[in-house]
């Protein structure tokens, strides 16, 4: 009976946030219809935004599995002098306000950026481009990636690996074929949560790469000019990110469900 009288007060307590969570996402849906969904993506400007979200997403999420991975390893496996301010140096774009992150990307990587001056005498501008996106979305949302990997990699039982570096596998042998397959579930949920996190980037992108369609607007900036200009398209845009955000949070609890539960 306690019990149940607890439940019942905890329930109620927890209504006033539930319902304001849930309200707006309900609010937003009932906005839109499927009618209305289906003519925005046949819109020139939301069809170009849609595919380069999705050409330059794909890239950032290939670009954090090469480039992360090692840092997930160093960051589970190694002791070093460093090793935390490391830990908090792939901590720290997560917290850090997105407007913040674009400003250091444009001062870095503009024409007075050390990085940037480089590139600019050879003809390369990086700002205001496509590749600013990818630089965008890559400094935002890699900690994602690199942050759930290195647990799986810690979660990792040591013995099974020395089991196999005794029957004679090399150490790359050894990663390649117990430790990687062992992480495997972690690394798939930090890349989907990479690819989530880099779809809905908007304060660094805005500020480095620009607002220009077809070369820099992706959805989250092209809902940006629709509250302005056509309420239909942000609507729209923002049901359509709001389906996929649920979707990949979904994706993400099963994997790691069943990563715990292996």
């Amino acid at each position: 009976m306690n019990e149940r009288r607890s439940r019942i007060l905890l329930g109620l307590a927890s209504v006033p946030l539930v319902s304001f969570l849930l309200i707006p996402i309900a609010g937003l849906l009932l906005r839109i219809s499927a009618k209305d969904l289906f003519a925005t993506f046949l819109d020139p400007q939301a069809s170009q935004a849609v595919s380069l979200s999705v050409i330059t997403t794909v890239i950032t999420v290939l670009l954090t599995i090469l480039f992360g991975t090692p840092v997930a390893y160093l960051i589970a496996r190694k002791e070093f002098p460093g090793k935390r301010l490391l830990d908090a140096l792939v901590d720290l774009p997560i917290v850090l306000p997105p407007s913040v992150a674009g400003i250091a990307l444009l001062v870095t990587f503009g024409r007075r950026g050390l990085p940037g001056a480089f590139f600019a005498s050879m003809g390369i501008e990086i700002p205001f481009t496509t590749a600013a996106v990818v630089l965008a979305q890559l400094f935002v949302a890699s900690p994602f990636y690199v942050k759930t990997l290195a647990v799986a990699f810690a979660s990792v039982e040591g013995d099974l690996e020395l089991a196999a570096a005794i029957d004679g596998a090399s150490a790359w042998q050894v990663f390649r074929r117990v430790t990687l397959p062992l992480s495997f579930r972690g690394a798939l949920g930090g890349a989907i949560m990479t690819w989530a996190r880099a779809l809905g980037e908007f304060g660094a992108t805005i500020l480095f790469a620009g607002n220009f369609p077809g070369r820099t607007q992706t959805m989250p900036l092209a809902i940006y000019m629709g509250f302005e200009l056509d309420m239909r398209l942000a609507l729209s845009l923002g049901a359509a990110l709001l389906v996929t955000s649920f979707a990949v949070l979904a994706a993400v609890k099963v994997l790691a469900g069943k990563w715990t539960a292996g």
